[in-house]
């Protein structure tokens, strides 16, 4: 699959088969993340979680991660502040690093799903306590990666409208 297939075809995957990722796979999704472009060097960090069971009861403390009780597979992207160049940039690194994840799990033929976590308090606490991550370390987002347990189509969200050129 090019790159532009997986940009255009990719989706938001809630569902999924039960078939473990393999770690030749959970590698590849991680070296994927660490090619994102950053914006401070590299101010990630992410934890492999497997545990359905610690998985699940993220839907204890966030309404809209109903799909983790089901992934083989999540992984946790965090950011360290303590790595960035300039404030803030942290989330820049992380975010193109999550991105790399989904596309590259769609080009592997997984689906993927990103369940936000920052900035909302009580989710960033509860995921931290469940993964035991240190104070100084941002939990933004958990992805959910397996085989897709649906199908969907190629989400169509090109609106001319909202391109502007060279002033407002």
């Amino acid at each position: 699959m090019d790159a532009m297939e997986a940009i255009f075809a990719r989706r938001s995957i809630r569902k999924y088969l039960p078939d473990p990722v393999e770690e030749g796979t959970v590698t590849q999704l991680l070296r994927a993340a660490m090619s994102a472009p950053t914006a401070t060097g590299q101010a990630y960090d992410f934890i492999v979680a497997r545990d359905r069971s610690v998985l699940s009861r993220i839907r204890s403390f966030h309404p809209h991660a109903e799909m983790l009780a089901q992934a083989p597979l999540g992984i946790v992207v965090c950011g360290a502040p303590e790595r960035e160049a300039l404030p803030g940039r942290w989330i820049m690194d992380c975010s193109a690093a999550a991105e790399n994840i989904l596309l590259a799990a769609h080009a592997m033929n997984f689906g993927a799903c990103w369940v936000g976590i920052y900035p909302v308090q009580e989710r960033m606490e509860g995921v931290r306590e469940l993964f035991g991550i240190p104070s100084r370390v941002v939990p933004l987002c958990v992805v959910a990666v397996g085989r897709p347990g649906e199908k969907k189509s190629p989400a169509q969200r090109f609106k001319p409208e909202f391109i502007h050129c060279d002033r407002w």
